[in-house]
C-alpha cells in the first residue's frame, strides 16, 4: 500500500504520515543527535530504486538513494515544491519493514514461513551496497500451493505487503520469539556469509491471540524448491554461531 502525494507542498506531509502509518518501518538512530528513518522500493523511480527518507530533529525530511554513489540527496520542508523524483518516490514508494524485522506469513491461523528483513545500511561509504530484501523461509515440510505467500519469490516487488498486514495474514512473531530465551534460535549457514543466509529454529509451538507459531525449521524457499530437507533441528542447534533471537534478529 502507497501514500499517494499530488505534486506542490503535499510532499511534505506525506513524509508524516508515512511515519505515523507504518511505526513498522521506522528506525531510530541515537547517533548524532538522534533521527528516525525508513526504507522505500520505489517502481516508478526505476526497477529495483531503493530510497532512504530520513526525518530530523529539526523536522525536516531528507530523501537520498539507497547506494550513496547515485548521488540523490533532496531535503523536503513544509511549504516548498518537491522535484519529480520526490513526488515518485514520497507518492508511490512502498516502506520497507525495518531490519531486523521478523514477521509471519498466517494461513488458517498458523504461521507457515517468515519473513526475515534485511535493508542495514553498509557501514562506510566503500563498502559493498547490499540492496534490502526479504527473505521469505517457509517452514519445512509445508506445501508451496497451499502454505507458501503469493509473493514468496520476490517480496518487494508485490507491491501489496502492508494489504497483506492489515489482513492479518503477515504478522510480527519478533514478541513471540523475544519474550524468553531458549524459543527460537537464528541458525547461520555454515557454507555462506553474511547474516542473510541461515535458517530458523523454533523450539516449541508458540501461541499468540491470532495466531500461532509451530515448533519447527524455517529455511529458504530457493532450498526448499530443490527438495533439499534440513537436518533434525537439535543437530542444527550445535551448529557454531546460532544465535538466540531472544536478542534480535542479527
Amino acid at each position: 500500500m502507497t501514500v499517494h502525494a499530488p505534486s506542490g507542498t503535499a510532499p511534505f506531509a506525506a513524509c508524516s504520515r508515512l511515519f505515523r502509518r507504518y511505526p513498522q518501518a521506522v528506525t531510530l538512530h541515537f547517533a548524532n543527535g538522534g533521527y528516525r528513518s525508513m526504507v522505500l522500493v520505489s517502481r516508478a523511480a526505476g526497477p529495483g530504486r531503493f530510497f532512504v527518507l530520513s526525518q530530523t530533529r529539526d523536522d525536516r525530511f531528507v530523501l537520498r538513494s539507497w547506494d550513496r554513489h547515485d548521488g540523490i540527496s533532496e531535503t523536503i520542508r513544509p511549504g516548498e515544491p518537491a522535484s519529480r523524483v520526490i513526488g515518485q518516490v514520497i507518492g508511490g514508494g512502498m516502506p520497507v519493514p525495518h531490519d531486523g524485522a521478523l514477521l509471519g506469513w498466517v494461513t488458517d491461523s498458523r504461521v507457515t514461513a517468515m519473513l526475515a528483513v534485511h535493508c542495514r545500511p553498509p557501514e562506510t561509504w566503500d563498502a559493498p551496497v547490499p540492496v534490502p530484501e526479504i527473505r521469505v523461509m517457509p517452514m519445512a515440510g509445508t506445501s508451496e500451493l497451499l502454505h507458501w505467500p503469493p509473493f514468496t519469490a520476490s517480496p518487494l516487488d508485490d507491491g501489496r505487503l502492508w494489504e497483506y498486514a492489515e489482513r492479518g495474514e503477515i504478522v510480527d512473531v519478533a514478541s513471540l520469539v523475544t519474550q524468553g530465551a531458549g524459543r527460537a534460535f537464528w541458525v547461520p549457514a555454515p557454507d555462506r556469509q553474511g547474516a542473510r543466509h541461515g535458517c530458523v529454529v523454533v523450539t516449541d509451538n508458540l501461541p499468540a491471540d491470532e495466531y500461532w507459531l509451530p515448533a519447527g525449521v524455517y529455511m529458504d524457499h530457493w532450498t526448499l524448491r530443490e527438495g533439499i530437507q534440513p537436518p533434525p533441528a537439535s543437530c542444527l542447534l550445535t551448529l557454531p554461531g546460532v544465535v538466540d533471537l531472544a536478542h534480535g534478529l542479527q
